[in-house]
């Protein structure tokens, strides 16, 4: 708690230990575990991450989190962190699991295994202090047929949500009928999907076919993946055939959205007889229904967002420890009082995200 404002973070991250992949992956898959320069048999688990990149990153994290990294960014030191900063709940994210699931090129089978072996490790990460640390699983999406009996598995660790990339992966969009029954589970069970995009993942990414530096690479593809993937999901009548399913798009920003839903109302009111099968309304109203979308406190239009969209959709991550994360995010989010409504405040740091993720 923070100011009087009970806070979720809706978007944290673990940072999985390099020797636990090979601990918790099955027998017969722990020769494929990665070795400490993210490599599988000497093939790269990320796509042009600089030299530079990986220096100046782990110097920025080194100077923000001095404290967990000494302890090697336990269960201990997250919930710590959590504390500095005045959360009362974090959902966790992966870190090198963003990368090492999005393969494009990875056997399924293989795939699958480091799924399971990440939420496994995540479960007993999740353990030291449950109150605090909530896990968000992992789903093996080279894998259609493994996805559901994932997910109920994950239920069974009374988990609430799950993680996908906005992106295609093994050339299946969001929409594809593959997924159908994944859908239908999630809405059954209650369960909400978060999309975080993962820059220099090596699955087709925007940017990553023109530019090669993280600043440009970093700049295109998690709004604009976000904005695809929405479209695909309104598009291919994901959100039309499951009204009760909830979708999070995660470290993009908001502020993509209100140029985004202007632009697909506009095309719908044109060309609406070219989708009315699966599109039975607006695309905005399909998003103010069933999506939330996580916003950074720097974004200095949040009051036209607000304005423009709402506030019941909004809710906050601080992307720790990521070296995106800004040590004083929380503070500058609770400080949003000072343009905003408490109320609207109170909206974004907890009552959108315990609506969202199913929390009490």
């Amino acid at each position: 708690m923070l100011n009087g404002y009970q806070i979720i973070d809706a978007d944290s991250h673990v940072t999985e230990p390099a020797d636990m992949w090979e601990k918790y992956l099955e027998p017969a898959f722990k020769s494929f575990a990665p070795s400490p320069d993210m490599s599988i048999r000497g093939e790269k688990i990320y796509n042009k991450i600089s030299a530079q990149v990986r220096v100046e990153g782990a110097k920025q994290i080194m100077q923000s989190h001095p404290t967990s990294i000494f302890n090697g960014f336990n269960s201990e030191s997250h919930v710590w962190a959590m504390k500095q900063m005045g959360i009362d709940v974090s959902l966790m994210y992966p870190t090198i699991g963003l990368w090492l699931l999005a393969v494009d090129t990875m056997e399924s089978q293989l795939a699958g295994a480091f799924t399971r072996a990440y939420n496994n490790w995540l479960r007993d990460f999740c353990s030291y202090d449950p109150q605090i640390l909530r896990g968000v699983g992992a789903i093996n999406r080279h894998a259609p047929e493994e996805m559901v009996p994932e997910l109920r598995r994950i239920v069974e660790f009374g988990w609430k949500a799950v993680f996908l990339h906005p992106n295609p992966i093994k050339g299946r969009l969001l929409s594809d009928p593959a997924y159908e029954i994944f859908w239908t589970e999630c809405e059954q069970l209650g369960i909400a999907v978060g999309l975080h995009e993962g820059t220099h993942c090596r699955v087709p990414t925007t940017g990553a076919d023109r530019f090669s530096t993280r600043f440009a690479m970093n700049a295109c593809s998690h709004p604009m993946e976000h904005m695809m993937a929405l479209l695909a999901l309104i598009e291919g009548g994901v959100l039309e055939r499951h009204p009760k399913l909830k979708v999070g798009f995660l470290e993009s920003g908001c502020g993509w959205l209100l140029y985004w839903l202007w632009r697909l109302d506009e095309e719908y009111e044109n060309l609406h007889w070219e989708v009315e099968d699966k599109v039975k309304m607006k695309p905005s109203e399909y998003f103010h229904r069933q999506c939330f979308v996580a916003i950074d406190p720097s974004e200095p239009y949040l009051d036209q967002v607000v304005q423009f969209i709402g506030c019941d959709n909004l809710i906050f991550g601080s992307d720790y420890p990521h070296m995106d994360h800004k040590p004083d995010i929380v503070e500058k989010a609770v400080a949003l009082q000072e343009k905003l409504s408490k109320k609207t405040v109170q909206k974004i740091l907890w009552d959108n995200s315990a609506r969202f993720y199913g929390l009490k």
